[in-house]
């Protein structure tokens, strides 16, 4: 055998030994029939031998080709096993991912969406920063950011991904004893539920023409979990996320023709996404998949 034999020949040989012709291999291999002719003359002249005898009625093959074939067909299996191996080491995605979320993003929302992305990324490995601080993506504090305003550094690539709808809300057992508002000047008389340090909720209150002081909200806190489990204790009336407020069906959803402006939500990461399959791949997953949590 030549040296220098050529193993790309191996597919024509195969191709017009099952296919009977050259025009019905070179159809298979979408190629042209002088090719595939020029091929096995080519193939035959390395290996020193004739493989098939040239009829009217096509190519009929001679006792060197069926004892070529066995080997060839080991060696085409292990060029497909080859190929596979190779594709799924090129498509595996795998290593560490650090997501910052605000805290009831964090707690609530995510997990659910992170255990479908574990079913489809095996390879992934999260780290979820719990936090009402924007963490900085250009440190490198998180390889990806869900934030409810949009990042302004021009390096950071962010896309809106839905919006988060905000209502009043208050437990069963609070509406029990103190009765349910009617109309928004009625929240007034309420035990509210606001932040400490955080005015949100006041200038929303300003906002509707309601002006109030901080003093006037029986509970304060600028953390958003308390915020959630006060509501749901009974301490009072509190403003809090639609998805939040869906995972307890003793929390009732009151003053429907409030008019709360809704949170964007933004998916930001660092434009390393670019090289980076790890961080494409679940940055891709988050915005096909919190927007329907949301």
């Amino acid at each position: 055998m030549n040296s220098n034999f050529d193993w790309t020949l191996v597919r024509s040989f195969l191709a017009a030994l099952d296919q009977g012709s050259l025009l019905g291999a070179a159809r298979v291999l979408h190629a042209s029939q002088p090719t595939i002719g020029r091929h096995i003359a080519e193939l035959e002249s390395q290996l020193g031998v004739v493989l098939f005898e040239r009829t009217g009625r096509g190519l009929k093959p001679l006792a060197m080709a069926l004892k070529l074939a066995e080997s060839a067909r080991a060696m085409e299996a292990g060029a497909h096993q080859l190929q596979r191996s190779v594709s799924s080491l090129d498509d595996a995605v795998s290593g560490t991912v650090r997501i910052t979320a605000s805290q009831t993003v964090a707690c609530v929302l995510l997990p659910p969406v992170l255990s479908r992305l574990k079913q489809s990324l095996p390879g992934i490995q999260i780290e979820l920063v719990s936090s009402n601080e924007v963490s900085n993506l250009l440190r490198r504090e998180a390889d990806i950011a869900v934030r409810m305003v949009q990042p302004d550094q021009t390096s950071l690539v962010a896309k809106r991904i839905g919006k988060m709808t905000i209502g009043a809300y208050a437990h069963r057992s609070y509406l029990q004893r103190a009765g349910t508002p009617r109309v928004p000047p009625e929240l007034l008389a309420h035990a509210l539920i606001g932040g400490d340090k955080n005015e949100d909720v006041l200038r929303g209150f300003a906002a509707m023409g309601y002006p109030v002081r901080r003093e006037q909200f029986s509970f304060r806190s600028d953390d958003l979990m308390v915020h959630w489990h006060a509501v749901k204790s009974g301490l009072g009336v509190g403003f809090i996320a639609d998805y939040l407020a869906r995972t307890d069906p003793d929390v009732v959803a009151i003053l429907p023709m409030l008019k709360i402006p809704p949170l964007p939500v933004w998916l930001a990461v660092h434009r390393e996404i670019r090289t980076s399959k790890r961080i494409r791949a679940v940055y891709d997953f988050l915005g096909d998949h919190i927007a329907n949590a949301l």
